[in-house]
């Protein structure tokens, strides 16, 4: 399951992940050239037969890329391209934010959930503000095989949620907030310390990592 990766100069391409993870490498787009990305994207998919993805792409590089390489689509709520998004399984995760600035990063787990074969809901603006927003949707959180939870200011939501289900939380702290919330800080300190046992806590603005997070939990409910 370990070979030699591809050698495009500026990148060493990681064609061997789907046959260890079950997913090809996930580029990230910060810092790379469009014709960068055209490039690993094109190894990608001539040795890979699962979804490409590349996160992060603002709109004019995106637009660039897609047009070197057909077949793709680009979701600019998410900043996600993808080509190839695999069906979706019956994996239910559903994904939560705290308000409408949380949104961006909820967009992220969600787009990328939703093409690597999760069946993913979004559940906006439920915050502990005004908690029995929360209260009316819990069932429907409480009936998912996960739940990803992005809140910032002081990331009460993760912990709130926490409380009520039994699926494995995925909590992921967002820079939104005042000066006291540090840019994420104080959220992703408040996740980690939380008396909701066994929150999965990923970094701040991850809705990668946390979309990721829940595909491993996929995985093992494929085995089982």
């Amino acid at each position: 399951m370990s070979g030699p990766p591809v050698d495009l100069g500026f990148a060493q391409v990681d064609v061997q992940r789907e046959a260890r993870q079950g997913l090809p490498e996930v580029v990230y787009g910060p810092g790379k050239t469009a014709i960068q990305m055209t490039g690993i994207v094109r190894t990608l998919l001539a040795n890979n037969t699962g979804p490409v993805l590349v996160t992060r792409v603002d709109p004019e590089p995106a637009e660039q890329v897609l047009d070197a390489v057909p077949d793709g689509r680009y979701d600019v709520e998410a900043r996600v391209l993808v080509w190839r998004p695999a069906p979706a399984g019956d994996f239910d995760l559903v994904v939560v934010t705290a308000g409408t600035s949380d949104l961006p990063v909820a967009a992220e787990a969600a787009a990328v959930a939703g093409a690597i074969g999760l069946s993913v809901e979004r559940i906006n603006d439920v915050g502990v503000a005004g908690i029995h927003r929360l209260l009316l949707r819990a069932p429907r959180i409480a009936g998912a095989d996960a739940v990803i939870v992005v809140a910032g200011m002081e990331g009460a939501l993760a912990s709130a949620v926490g409380g009520l289900v039994a699926a494995p939380v995925i909590a992921v702290p967002t820079s939104t907030g005042y000066g006291a919330a540090l840019e994420g800080v104080t959220a992703l300190l408040a996740m980690l310390a939380s008396c909701a046992a066994g929150l999965t806590v990923v970094n701040i603005d991850s809705g990668f990592g946390a979309a990721m997070a829940a595909f491993r939990l996929s995985r093992i409910g494929a085995k089982a």
